[in-house]
């Protein structure tokens, strides 16, 4: 049996509905709250009952930081999961300008988030996705298998260890549509496992883009790992116009393996940087919302060529109107 640890996701009163939205697009709807202005107001409203709460007690709530606690496995899954949370995190600081949703940072109780990512690596062994790759992490060896790559990853603190739905369902696309000398945009690149896939099949120019700079790093290393370099961008797209500029445009193939939010929220520059035949691959996407992201992904002039599920999750390929 796994052990779980504890994530607390330090926040603000004003950034609960921000943090804990990004968790529900993530298909994570397990959370506990604690807001210090919560327990303000109950006293404010039961002052009558002052003598019967500790004095104590309450100078420590009332002084405490807002949070949001998680559970996660020590286990494959549970670190997508994180990976996933600081990923969103990092695209929630990025946005918000005026700096109203407090510092949305992870902690792990009693253990280094060092360790812990060392302990879960014990479940990651060597495991097949689609029909021509063999996935393994960089710390594991493995007997080549007739008719499938090799790919070696090292996700550290970055999602994408190709155990995901969503990540799975992306490899597969690319297998079915990625062609020889192909220029391809990874948007969240994360670990940058869909950009080796990409690269393996055959990918001539690949581009890595996330608004971590850490998550950019591990995709360099782990394109490195495969033998060859990556482009690379960190920034958030959206508000960035150099960075947008920058990354040029004109790609065959687009993936976009983030959030249902974030992907309608850049579908417009999406478009812009696509070939006018050119295919947009999006997943991330929780089954509940994958209606409203098809809808909005329609209305900004793309034409739906194929909706795939797995599990709770939903990936889309798509091309220019």
């Amino acid at each position: 049996m796994n052990n779980w640890t504890e994530v607390t996701i330090w926040t603000s009163t004003a950034g609960i509905d921000a943090v804990t939205g990004m968790l529900m697009d993530l298909g994570i709807d397990g959370f506990v709250i604690e807001d210090s202005q919560d327990f303000e107001d109950f006293l404010h409203d039961t002052e009558i009952y002052w003598d019967y709460v500790d004095e104590k007690l309450s100078q420590e709530k009332k002084d405490a930081e807002t949070n949001v606690k998680i559970y996660v496995e020590d286990s494959p899954a549970g670190a997508e999961m994180l990976a996933q949370v600081n990923a969103g995190l990092a695209e929630l600081r990025a946005r918000d300008t005026e700096k109203a949703f407090g510092r949305c940072v992870t902690e792990l109780a009693s253990i280094r988030q060092e360790d812990w990512e060392n302990n879960w690596k014990q479940y990651f062994k060597p495991f097949r996705v689609g029909e021509t790759f063999l996935i393994k992490p960089s710390w594991e060896q493995c007997e080549p298998e007739e008719g499938r790559r090799i790919l070696e990853i090292d996700p550290s603190s970055s999602f994408g260890t190709g155990t995901h739905n969503t990540t799975q369902l992306c490899i597969c696309e690319l297998e079915r549509l990625v062609k020889s000398g192909d220029r391809l945009l990874d948007m969240g690149c994360g670990s940058g496992i869909l950009s080796v896939a990409a690269h393996m099949l055959g990918a001539e120019d690949v581009t890595a883009v996330d608004i971590d700079p850490n998550a950019v790093r591990i995709a360099a290393e782990n394109a490195e790992k495969n033998g060859f370099a990556l482009h690379t961008g960190v920034g958030d797209v959206i508000g960035d116009a150099e960075l947008s500029a920058r990354i040029g445009g004109d790609y065959d193939i687009i993936v976009a393996n983030i959030v249902a939010d974030v992907i309608m929220g850049m579908q417009d520059i999406l478009k812009s940087k696509l070939k006018r035949e050119g295919t947009l691959i999006v997943s991330g996407i929780i089954a509940p919302r994958a209606d409203e992201v098809q809808a909005s992904l329609l209305g900004a002039g793309f034409v739906l060529d194929r909706r795939d599920q797995s599990g709770d999750w939903v990936a889309m390929t798509l091309h220019q109107a």
